[in-house]
């Protein structure tokens, strides 16, 4: 059984010393200070002098090895012993070579795939407790704020898309009632003229104004009314005509 080791930097490779100043001293606040967290390097050191982490890069794997507390990119924070691990040096070796098949360079990411990632898996792995919360909780933090934003954006174009189609459907829907009542209900009330054009207006103009639907006995009333006229009309002009023979 060996010793696994986590080595933690403050992360101050950003080539302007007033940000990785202010980077300090957010870690000194946030980790030091109230024990939440910070801006972190972290790497694994099992085995040797030799300490593993995870990195960009264009070609080929991002992990990578360097002496331990010794990355020059970063500055050193502190150790953290995390455990001890049953498994020889030949079985890490070969966990070793399985992460640099699955960890290339250019699937890292800062809030998703980054070297406290990867520190967590090859733990998990070794058998040892994972590394601290706080190493990697901003990260978290962030992947979790980018998720919720991108949901809530696909739930409101959603929404809307819905929003639109019932819209659509709805006006489908009417512009098909619309259209069936002015054929058929003429029909429906056993018209034998074929439906009087001015009951149809007058039917439409109380769709469109909301009027309130009429009952089948005013349906029936109104036709009646119709029907009369015209009978009326017949009498006068046989009248009409009669008068017209005698003379």
């Amino acid at each position: 059984m060996t010793e696994v080791i986590l080595h933690v930097y403050d992360v101050t490779n950003s080539g302007d010393d007033k940000t990785n100043n202010t980077i300090l001293q957010i870690n000194k606040i946030f980790k030091d200070g109230i024990g939440l967290g910070g801006i972190f390097h972290s790497a694994v050191q099992v085995y040797g002098d030799e300490e593993w982490s995870f990195g960009f890069c264009e070609q080929g794997t991002g992990v990578f090895s360097c002496p331990s507390t010794k990355n020059p990119m970063y500055t050193f924070r502190e150790s953290i012993e995390l455990g001890k691990t049953s498994f020889s040096i030949f079985k890490v070796n070969q966990i070793l070579r399985e992460l640099s098949r699955e960890w290339p360079g250019h699937s890292y990411d800062l809030l998703a795939k980054n070297c406290n990632h990867f520190c967590d898996e090859f733990c998990e792995r070794l058998g040892v407790p994972k590394p601290p919360g706080w190493v990697n909780r901003f990260a978290h933090a962030g992947d979790a704020a980018v998720e919720i934003a991108g949901n809530t954006a696909y739930r409101l174009r959603q929404a809307k898309t819905e929003i639109v189609s019932a819209s659509r459907v709805a006006y489908q829907f009417l512009a098909g009632v619309a259209s069936n009542n002015l054929i058929t209900v003429p029909n429906s009330i056993d018209n034998t003229n074929g439906g009087s054009p001015k009951f149809q207006a007058t039917w439409f103009k109380n769709l469109i104004s909301g009027a309130k639907p009429s009952t089948s006995s005013e349906l029936e009333n109104g036709d009646d009314d119709v029907t009369g006229q015209q009978r009326r009309e017949d009498v006068q002009e046989s009248l009409r005509s009669k008068s017209q023979h005698d003379s």
